[in-house]
């Protein structure tokens, strides 16, 4: 049995304005760092390679930031906030619909915009309980053949396991 999709605007709305948050990022490919490689035993002829590949780092400025938020923010009458969050060199940004409204749709495709405008492919999607946890993983499935045919690409994704820490590794090393 194959799901079929139904393309709502209100969904297509909040992935268009979450990435217009970030007008004027330049798109990059993947940047690359060296992964540590921790306490693992490495002999002296291992040609083990630890480079990594993560986003590329934000450009935009705060008030550009601001400015493209409170952009957002007019157009929905929503009261334009006066400064951003504060964090360690993050944007913390939250889509809250309603329940049954499709938030996980929305934001696995907004994570394919990202990719397609900025050339994002590492995100990491956090959730507050297993019952969730599953549900997130088993739309990731369902949704999979969807997005691809949407999109041309496939999401790869694992739920984190400290038991499995290979799967980690695999995502750090990983280019796409």
């Amino acid at each position: 049995m194959k799901f079929k999709f139904k393309i709502q605007q209100y969904q297509t709305d909040a992935v268009e304005n979450t990435v217009a948050v970030f007008t004027g990022q330049p798109s990059h490919g993947m940047a690359v760092y060296r992964i540590d490689p921790g306490k693992r035993e490495k002999n002296f002829f291992d040609e083990e390679d630890y480079t990594g590949y993560r986003n590329h780092q934000l450009e935009l400025d705060s008030p550009t930031l601001l400015k493209n938020i409170n952009a957002i923010q007019n157009l929905y009458d929503i009261t334009p906030s006066s400064t951003l969050a504060k964090g360690v060199g993050a944007v913390n940004l939250d889509i809250e619909m309603e329940t049954g409204t499709g938030k996980t749709y929305v934001y696995i495709k907004t994570m394919f915009e990202l990719h397609k405008q900025y050339g994002w492919s590492k995100f990491i999607v956090v959730v507050p309980s297993v019952a969730i946890r599953e549900g997130v993983y088993k739309s990731l499935q369902t949704t999979q053949e969807h997005f691809a045919e949407e999109y041309g690409k496939r999401l790869r994704f694992f739920i984190y396991s400290s038991d499995r820490l290979a799967e980690v590794d695999r995502f750090a090393s990983d280019s796409a």
